[in-house]
């Protein structure tokens, strides 16, 4: 948000401030966050950059092309270990998925 918009905020009474502040996170939970958000980039970076589609990454993991889309969403009842199955499904190595993060 630009600094103009957010001073209007908060002259009319409105707060600003992080998703970690609002939810009250701990920073274990934001940096558990951070990493699953980022590894289903990665998954999905690299499902594009191999030209495969939802459905087949979803064949190939025996699950559905709707959870493949939820994996990607950053849907947070995908579990990590479904989302590190697609990425290994992708051909990643445990070398690459610590470089993911």
């Amino acid at each position: 948000m630009d600094t103009k918009k957010r001073k209007q905020l908060e002259a009319a009474g409105w707060q600003s401030g992080t998703v970690q502040e609002f939810l009250d996170l701990s920073p274990t939970d934001m940096a558990f966050i951070e990493t699953k958000l980022a590894l289903t980039k990665v998954l999905r970076a690299t499902r594009q950059k191999q030209h495969m589609t939802q459905t087949t990454l979803a064949a190939r993991m025996k699950t559905s092309q709707s959870r493949v889309a939820k994996i990607e969403a950053g849907d947070p009842t995908v579990s990590i270990d479904l989302i590190l199955r697609g990425l290994f499904t992708l051909g990643f190595s445990r070398h690459d998925l610590a470089k993911a993060v």
